[in-house]
């Protein structure tokens, strides 16, 4: 299926690794010039390079969007190599300290900080252009923690609720531009940061290193889904590429969960 993306310039944030560099490498695939972003110049060139390498086109754009300085600095960058965005992914986010044992008023305020004002700040800069063009896509990742929270993520699924949230309030205040706002929300997806808790996992319950035992643990425990098994990257990142598309025009306001079923819900 051709997605119609060509030409369109997309940014992507967070897209170093995991769903996010999966995103940009989804759309840059589909002939969209990606803005690779990160904090780190190495790995974001390392993935501009290997978008490159495939035939497509990328550019890097570096700052930390936890700081109002990084934010600019993103900003900037994007505008001086691409003129503008037609296509916002704030796909880049995380925890702190989490739960309600151990999380103090400012790890949610972090939190908050990283998932909501850094997606707030760059909506900011970037929907105008795309009003003015009537058209643009801005896409929020957000998770299956945000509607089905864990007494453990108690924070993060704050924020995550909170991008829901203000998706819909953007879509009606983008009404009849051209521009749409939706948020796209994984369950357990198979990152290099799920390894990670994995083996975490593995070792609180005397499994050692045996990531496959510890995934097949949570899988039937408490991240059981009906679809019985865990997201991969690359599936997040063609929802995305569609959702940024011309063949998603209608789809708009909406928080499109593709998380096995793991949240429990008719809607």
């Amino acid at each position: 299926m051709d997605l119609q993306l060509d030409g369109k310039r997309a940014l992507v944030t967070g897209s170093t690794s995991g769903i996010g560099r999966a995103a940009a490498t989804a759309l840059a695939g589909e002939g969209a010039v990606v803005a690779v972003h990160g904090r780190d110049r190495k790995r974001a060139e390392e993935t501009a390079a290997a978008i490159a390498g495939s035939g497509g086109k990328a550019v890097v754009a570096l700052g930390d969007l936890a700081r109002d300085d990084g934010r600019e600095a993103v900003v900037s960058g994007v505008e001086s190599e691409l003129g503008g965005i037609d296509i916002l992914v704030n796909n880049v986010g995380g925890s702190t300290r989490d739960g309600w044992p151990v999380a103090e008023p400012a790890d949610w305020g972090a939190m908050l900080n990283l998932n909501v004002v850094s997606a707030v700040h760059l909506i900011g800069a970037f929907a105008p252009g795309m009003r003015a063009r009537q058209w643009g896509r801005i896409i929020q990742v957000g998770s299956a923690a945000g509607a089905n929270p864990p007494p453990s993520m108690a924070g993060y699924g704050a924020a995550k609720a909170a991008l829901a949230n203000l998706t819909v309030s953007l879509a009606k205040d983008l009404a009849g531009s051209g521009v749409t706002a939706n948020i796209v929300s994984p369950g357990p997806t198979l990152t290099e940061g799920w390894r990670e808790f994995a083996l975490s996992f593995a070792r609180s319950q005397g499994m050692g290193e045996d990531f496959e035992a510890a995934r097949a643990a949570l899988m039937s425990g408490p991240l059981a889904n009906p679809s019985g098994r865990l997201a991969e990257p690359g599936e997040v990142a063609a929802l995305i590429a569609l959702v940024a598309s011309p063949l998603a025009a209608s789809i708009n306001g909406a928080n499109l969960r593709i998380d096995g079923g793991f949240t429990p819900t008719v809607n």
